[in-house]
């Protein structure tokens, strides 16, 4: 967004005019093109159908672009990076979400360092080939595993934390990459892009007096496809009779009920403690140390690429871009 200084409202940025706005990027050592949706949106507007124009305009440039920088809304950016990284199967050339925390013609913007970086991160490489060759998200000096991140903050500049995963780089007087945690895959396979996903699933988070009527009426959903349980800790929950066998109920439906931790950095142990044992017997999935966000974009990739449920729990529990340890 971009500041109208004469109403004092924000406005759509036209990126025509990026250069014009930002003449830094002048001194990069690379050629840059911009493309921008037509009606630009809010990022609490983002859904699946944006996701799909965002990897297809990737996907028609993708031969002839050396690397890529995809600019949204801070608020749902985890999720958008987080299901591009399964959207971009085979993908071998950096792809880098930023985006910031005050609008480009704002006095105090973190906005010029955050592209700037970002797009010397896309255009950096090694062997004539790029340096990153994942989805990756760079923000306030850093650059994380897109798929790793979480939001943390509404205020900071330090908005995303990875807290499971280092750091793939930071930026200081010098951009220094960390390589021993960046994918080095070199796939020579072409670029798929999976473009289906189901919507049918929810996160339930639990809460100390959650009760029976609650989860009825939101796991009897007819059309529900798959649910991202928000446990305590180390993936614990009630060990009540009825809760349960209603979870029970659901996973002989062949719903998928994926078990991810509320807090923000850690593991899923189940069977660890006893509160979590039952859970482990009636078949619950470990999300092991995925956040909510890339739990919820694995989620619907796999449901939309028709992965089957006997088979589910395994691909699930198997890390497919780097997403869980």
């Amino acid at each position: 967004m971009i500041k109208d200084y004469k109403t004092n409202a924000l406005k759509a940025f036209n990126f025509g005019q990026i250069k014009d706005k930002i003449p830094e990027l002048n001194l990069l050592d690379c050629h840059i093109e911009t493309v921008s949706f037509s009606s630009p949106i809010d990022s609490s507007d983002m859904s699946p159908r944006y996701w799909v124009k965002i990897a297809e305009i990737i996907e028609q440039r993708y031969d002839d672009i050396d690397g890529f920088v995809v600019l949204t809304g801070t608020d749902t950016m985890s999720y958008t990076a987080s299901a591009m990284s399964f959207m971009l199967e085979n993908l071998n050339k950096p792809v880098i979400f930023t985006g910031s925390q005050l609008p480009i013609g704002d006095l105090r913007t973190d906005a010029k360092e955050n592209l700037i970086t970002a797009i010397q991160v896309a255009a950096t490489q090694e062997n004539g080939v790029g340096k990153i060759r994942e989805v990756g998200l760079y923000f306030e000096y850093k650059l994380y595993r897109a798929n790793r991140t979480t939001k943390v903050s509404a205020e900071q500049f330090q908005a995303f934390e990875s807290p499971n995963y280092p750091h793939l780089g930071v930026s200081g007087v010098h951009l220094n990459f960390n390589d021993q945690w960046i994918n080095k895959t070199d796939n020579n396979k072409g670029l798929v892009v999976r473009k289906k996903f189901d919507s049918n699933v929810i996160i339930l988070k639990l809460f100390p007096g959650i009760n029976q009527k609650m989860m009825e009426h939101i796991l009897n959903f007819k059309e529900l496809e798959g649910v991202i349980l928000e446990t305590y800790g180390a993936g614990n929950a009630p060990t009540d009779s009825w809760f349960i066998q209603m979870l029970k109920k659901t996973v002989d439906r062949n719903i998928p009920v994926i078990n991810v931790t509320q807090c923000s950095g850690g593991s899923v142990l189940m069977g660890h403690y006893e509160s979590s044992v039952q859970l482990k017997e009636i078949g619950i999935i470990n999300g092991k140390d995925i956040t909510t966000e890339s739990a919820l974009a694995k989620l619907k990739y796999l449901l939309g690429v028709g992965a089957s449920y006997k088979d589910f729990k395994l691909k699930f529990e198997y890390p497919l871009r780097g997403e869980m340890s």
